[in-house]
């Protein structure tokens, strides 16, 4: 048996050098030394009323701020982005203030309206 457990080791790393000298060759030039490009990760963003607000904002970002930082959800109502699927979310989990600014937006669209 560990014979087997070997062979599949030693098949396993040779397609692992296989994959590795393949993404190598898509990053080096043909009579360059080869320097892997360096990406960092994206800085985490810091959530704040302007985020939640911010029409730029992406859905994926506002949805983050609805399900994991309640005491932003009522600036996500005041978010021109914010699409009705998000809004009824928002409304079934409450929050600091955000019946009051339901209130506000649905009074707003009565008055446009009339």
């Amino acid at each position: 048996m560990p014979v087997f457990h070997r062979r599949g080791c030693a098949k396993r790393a040779r397609a692992a050098h296989r994959r590795l000298e393949s993404t190598r060759a898509e990053y080096c030039a043909e009579n360059e030394p080869c320097i892997e490009p360096l990406t960092p990760p994206e800085p985490p963003i810091r959530l704040t009323p302007t985020v939640a607000s911010d029409p730029d904002t992406p859905i994926e970002i506002l949805w983050h701020i609805a399900r994991h930082a309640p005491r932003l959800r009522k600036w996500v109502i005041v978010n021109r982005g914010a699409d009705a699927n998000l809004l009824e979310y928002i409304s079934q989990q409450g929050g600091p203030g955000v019946r009051e600014t339901l209130q506000m937006l649905f009074d707003s669209v009565e008055r446009s309206r009339a």
